[in-house]
């Protein structure tokens, strides 16, 4: 089996080859690894032939995917020039990712080669990275840090006037309950926080399993002080957070965002922030990636920002690497795997 292993810094090919190897192995398999990788992060993704998110050379990628049997990758631009090097070979793409958005679907789908990936693969880590964030943002630590490492010692962060609320006494509002947001949401019990969340497509049986009682969207905003993003981006979910919406929050909540930039207006939170009516904001997305030069908002004391990272952890890339690994042999073997982006009823068995 050839299967072309498109890595990068963060998910190497050699990461990728070595979850190949061993579970093509384990299903009976011989696995022949064609490595390859891009300079993400070091060089930034970007749109490339009409896929998002995207890094590497497609025209490399198409030479190596040439009668390969499998693609596996991080985000390696699998344009139509790809999938047509592939035509005749190719039975399945893997993508380690939660969206395939660096694959032309529609040119897959065309070929008859399914395309696999992991919704949820970093849920674990941005639920971490969301507290640790609201509870630093909320005690206004990196300001605090910030000026300490500027050679200014302010002690005034003990005024009554400027401490904030520990998780236990916080009422925290959570706009999206999936994978995501049940385990921020199971997290945030932990800690004692009471925990309100808006979701049109929540299971109600789920959300009362972490203890989160579903309002509708008014309702959250008026009770939190804490309001954290975890929705996906939709026409009906961008810039959910308006001018509207940052005024019906609670006078001096704090916003986290760590799904997607687009769903908030950020002229209209620069604007909320400066008048003073939310105390602050945790920022890990932008639109667009990354920021501006002239966007104000990461340069603001308020806000908690970082360049899309939440998402980045060890276990996050060694168990991507695995589980995409177990789908493409699923696949490889004629089986049905657990997420597949587009149609394709009948895979392709090949045992030999």
């Amino acid at each position: 089996m050839r299967v072309v292993c498109a890595g990068d810094e963060f998910i190497s090919a050699r990461l990728l080859a070595d979850a190949v190897v061993a579970e093509l192995d384990r299903v009976g398999l011989a696995a022949e690894p064609l490595p390859i990788d891009s300079r993400w992060p070091s060089e930034p993704f970007e749109e490339v032939d009409g896929v998002r998110e995207a890094a590497g050379d497609p025209g490399r990628l198409a030479e190596l995917v040439a009668g390969a049997d499998a693609l596996v990758t991080h985000l390696a631009p699998v344009t139509k020039e790809v999938i047509t090097a592939g035509r005749g070979s190719l039975r399945v793409v893997g993508v380690t990712r939660g969206g395939p958005v660096n694959v032309d679907l529609s040119a897959a789908t065309d070929a008859g080669v399914p395309v696999v990936y992991l919704p949820g693969r970093n849920l674990g880590a941005v639920a971490e990275f969301t507290v640790g964030t609201m509870i630093c943002a909320m005690r206004g630590l990196p300001a605090a840090a910030a000026e300490l490492a500027g050679g200014r010692w302010d002690g005034t962060g003990f005024r009554y006037q400027r401490v904030g609320l520990e998780l236990r006494a916080a009422t925290v509002g959570l706009i999206g309950l999936g994978a995501v947001g049940l385990r921020v949401a199971e997290l945030l019990a932990a800690f004692g926080a009471q925990v309100l969340a808006h979701d049109p497509f929540a299971d109600p049986a789920a959300a009362a399993r972490v203890g989160a009682r579903l309002v509708e969207l008014p309702d959250l905003f008026a009770a939190s002080d804490v309001v954290s993003l975890h929705a996906r981006l939709t026409e009906q979910t961008r810039r959910i957070i308006d001018a509207a919406a940052l005024a019906a929050m609670r006078p001096g909540a704090l916003l986290v965002n760590t799904a997607r930039g687009e769903l908030v207006d950020s002229a209209a939170l620069d604007a909320a922030l400066a008048e003073g009516r939310l105390r602050g904001a945790v920022l890990d997305v932008f639109d667009p990636e990354p920021p501006g030069p002239d966007d104000p908002l990461p340069r603001r004391p308020e806000v908690f920002a970082t360049p899309h990272l939440a998402g980045a952890s060890r276990q996050v890339a060694e168990e991507s690497a695995a589980r995409i690994a177990r789908e493409v042999a699923t696949v490889l073997t004629g089986g049905v795997p657990t997420h597949q982006a587009n149609p394709h009823p009948n895979p392709v068995a090949n045992t030999g």
